[in-house]
């Protein structure tokens, strides 16, 4: 992905990579991933980064020392990162705690905070640099299962990179890692949250129960006809253009303002925005009326139960349901907004510990499967939840801290956006969402989103200048 305006260019150095092991002997086993943990779609890298000020407070400790020696310590409790995965009983994957270690690499780049932006936000100039792709090491299976990089910067500050094998954790289970190897560089004893494994919880049941497998059927699509194929007459979701749209307070406020009274108050900011986005980037893409439209939102599990045990703290595998709200485009479109925020409500409200199970069911039955994708799909994850930005090494909190990247699946930039934490020009603060979509329906785009800050009371474009675009690139 290439900036269309001026990228910084600069020189990273990196001294060769080492292996960090635990700071103390950790058991030797073999243990079996989730079937959550082992569907097909997770058997890839999450790259995350952070950037960090210079901290005078911090006089002449070197983050390089104090991130690896607190990581050491870490991998104590949590060894299965230590380990490797493996494949037995066909192709079901487990890690064999062999204590060898995650890579890390230390360098320095000729470059301060200041030349990546401001706001700094995904895409980032020579992403490669600062995760530097050691030969071998993105393999899922007998590699190492974390690589961490930390780059200092001229000004005194640096960044901290990592990349993890997406089969071993989800976004919450690598902020509570992250958060116990930050406690412990600020002098922790321990962490205060302790790892908990556990993965049997999300075990597909041997016997299995076809009706209750969680899957989107036709005919629950409102609007449409049972026998009703989508027409794939979209536009070509080729050549994209990436922007980054703002929904500060006052535009929340404005989207909220169209809600009837019973969901102003029981929508949350998500589903305001995840409705909003859902109507209008399917307005701006104008496909046929009779075309599925499906937005895909993640949910934490964590929290939610019934009857049944719910998932216990400290858990940190993969536990997050993929719900998904349903319509045709003919009746998202001509719908009020309502309609749209309603069906985010309800598909993530579906979300409990039997959801979950039979979620598990249907991995296992489809093992070795990925699922097809459709021009009419659209996934939405909300990363100010995994509160990559809180985590504090000794240097405060990240200038920013989350996905590395601008768009969830590079090789299909148009399939799914991330929520990020960010602050407008008034110190206010909001939402990011880098969109990416073909020329002409980014440009309906940025005209919806003009008419609602038009909306917003007391706002104007003159009086905010970030709400699009933060960044723009040519893909």
């Amino acid at each position: 992905m290439a900036s269309s305006s001026a990228a910084p260019k600069f020189t990273v150095r990196r001294r060769p990579e080492v292996l960090v092991a635990p700071a103390a002997p950790t058991p030797r086993e073999l243990k079996r991933l989730s079937d959550f943990d082992d569907q097909v779609g997770l058997r890839f890298q999450i790259p995350i980064i952070h950037f960090y000020r210079r901290n005078e407070y911090m006089g002449s400790k070197d983050p390089v020392q104090v991130i690896r020696e607190a990581l050491a310590k870490a991998l104590v409790p949590y060894y299965p990162f230590a380990g490797r995965l493996r494949e037995h009983d066909g192709c079901k994957l487990a890690v064999d705690c062999t204590g060898e270690g995650v890579l890390f690499i230390e360098a320095d780049a000729d470059v301060g905070l200041e030349h990546f932006g401001d706001p700094i936000l995904p895409p980032f100039p020579c992403l490669e640099e600062l995760i530097f792709d050691v030969p071998g090491s993105s393999a899922i299976i007998n590699a190492p299962l974390m690589l961490f990089q930390v780059t200092r910067l001229t000004c005194g500050g640096f960044i901290l990179a990592l990349r993890l094998n997406h089969t071993m954790a989800d976004a919450q289970g690598l902020t509570q890692f992250l958060g116990a190897v930050a406690e412990l560089a600020r002098g922790a004893q321990a962490p205060s949250v302790l790892p908990v494994w556990k993965r049997e919880l999300l075990e597909g049941r041997n016997h299995q129960h076809p009706e209750l497998l969680v899957h989107n059927k036709s005919d629950e699509v409102p609007g449409s006809d049972t026998d009703t194929k989508a027409s794939s007459n979209m536009l070509p979701l080729d050549n994209c253009q990436l922007r980054s749209f703002s929904f500060g307070p006052r535009e929340i406020a404005a989207i909220r303002a169209q809600l009837p009274p019973h969901l102003q108050k029981r929508a949350t900011k998500f589903d305001t925005i995840a409705g909003w986005l859902w109507k209008f980037r399917t307005v701006a893409l104008a496909p046929h009326p009779d075309e599925v439209m499906e937005l895909t939102v993640l949910v934490d599990a964590r929290g939610r139960s019934t009857a049944a045990a719910g998932i216990p703290t400290g858990y940190y595998g993969n536990a997050f349901a993929l719900p998904a709200a349903i319509s045709t485009a003919g009746e998202l479109c001509r719908n009020p907004l309502s309609y749209a925020v309603e069906l985010v409500k309800k598909a993530k409200n579906q979300v409990d510990m039997e959801f979950m199970r039979s979620a598990a069911d249907l991995f296992v039955l489809r093992r070795g499967q990925s699922a097809p994708i459709t021009a009419g799909m659209y996934y939405l994850t909300d990363e100010t939840k995994a509160r990559f930005d809180d985590l504090d090494f000794g240097w405060g909190k990240p200038v920013y801290g989350g996905p590395a990247e601008a768009v969830g699946v590079p090789s299909l930039p148009w399939l799914a956006s991330f929520l990020l934490a960010s602050k407008n020009a008034n110190g206010e603060d909001g939402i990011v969402i880098p969109i990416c979509l073909p020329g002409p329906a980014m440009d309906r785009l940025v005209e919806e989103m003009t008419k609602l800050v038009r909306l917003s009371a007391d706002v104007t474009l003159l009086h905010q200048p970030n709400v699009f675009p933060v960044k723009r690139s040519a893909l």
